[in-house]
């Protein structure tokens, strides 16, 4: 349980945590205003007076970690508090530590261990969604939200935000494109059904109809990524012939690629193997000289 005793209040505060609540109340206390002192800038609070973060941008909590996470709180307690800003009097709303804030109330707290800071919307949201993204649970799409609501509504242009993340701006439009995959495949991403790789080789794929094609062999048989890029990769390539972008198959391709690739280990020798829209074909199977002839004669026993 947390020690809900009062810490004499130290009259220096030391300079990081002093920086974090520069703009605290907790620098002008006054009696009736600001909860029991735990120590410099850290307070006993309710539960009970505490509002989620309505700009959290993690959008789902595993539930089986939070469970765990409580099962430490009971042991262990709040090591590390939670922030929060003041809106009223006995009023309060989260800025970051929503997981441990849930898990306190699984664990049966009554009060919490707690930073209080001043902010506006804006700067909540902020706090919360840099935060957020700092954490290594956070799924990559979630990410991409994270990074889309900065730009979009703190007006940070892409090199405010890599240098607010420590991110370059590649990796940060890779997150951004990840907003532009259809509904099914952004929610496979968040379930973690796919990885950030998987979903970057899908965006390459122009067709919606062909994305989910090679997205649902890719989750039914649990293609690595590589096989994915292949797949990707032999659509691409298909453009090069005369059927119909349009109308390609992707995932038919990407088996006709393998069977090509076995012959070619088969007969020692490139072999082209070709297929139209009717499933009619031709196989092609080139050699050098008499000799090589006569090698692939042999292997076919025509000789």
């Amino acid at each position: 349980m947390v020690d809900q005793r009062p810490i004499k209040k130290r009259s220096v505060l030391g300079r990081g945590l002093g920086a974090l609540l520069e703009d605290s109340p907790a620098k002008h206390s006054q009696e009736g205003i600001l909860p029991e002192t735990l120590q410099a800038g850290i307070f006993e609070i309710k539960l009970s007076q505490i509002q989620v973060n309505p700009f959290q941008p993690r959008v789902y909590f595993d539930k089986d970690t939070l469970l765990e996470l409580s099962e430490s709180i009971k042991v262990q307690g709040i090591i590390q508090p939670i922030t929060v800003r003041k809106i009223d009097a006995d009023e309060y709303q989260l800025i970051s530590g929503e997981r441990r804030f849930q898990a306190s109330k699984l664990a049966g707290l009554s009060q919490i261990p707690t930073y209080v800071r001043t902010a506006n919307d804006q700067q909540m949201l902020e706090m919360a969604l840099i935060e957020n993204i700092q954490r290594e649970d956070l799924n990559a799409l979630e990410i991409a939200h994270s990074y889309h609501r900065l730009l979009a509504e703190c007006n940070l242009k892409q090199e405010e935000l890599g240098a607010l993340v420590g991110k370059n701006r590649t990796t940060i439009n890779n997150y951004l494109r990840l907003l532009k995959l259809p509904p099914t495949i952004q929610a496979a991403i968040r379930d973690q059904q796919i990885s950030m790789g998987h979903a970057r080789a899908l965006i390459n794929v122009e067709d919606v109809d062909r994305q989910l094609a090679i997205f649902n062999k890719a989750v039914a048989e649990e293609l690595s990524v590589r096989k994915v890029e292949a797949l990707v990769k032999a659509l691409n390539e298909e453009k090069k012939d005369n059927i119909p972008s349009s109308k390609l198959d992707p995932v038919k391709k990407y088996e006709i690629n393998k069977i090509q690739q076995k012959l070619a280990s088969h007969f020692g020798t490139k072999v082209s193997l070709k297929t139209n829209l009717k499933n009619k074909g031709e196989i092609k199977i080139p050699f050098n000289s008499t000799s090589d002839l006569n090698r692939i004669l042999e292997i076919l026993a025509v000789i």
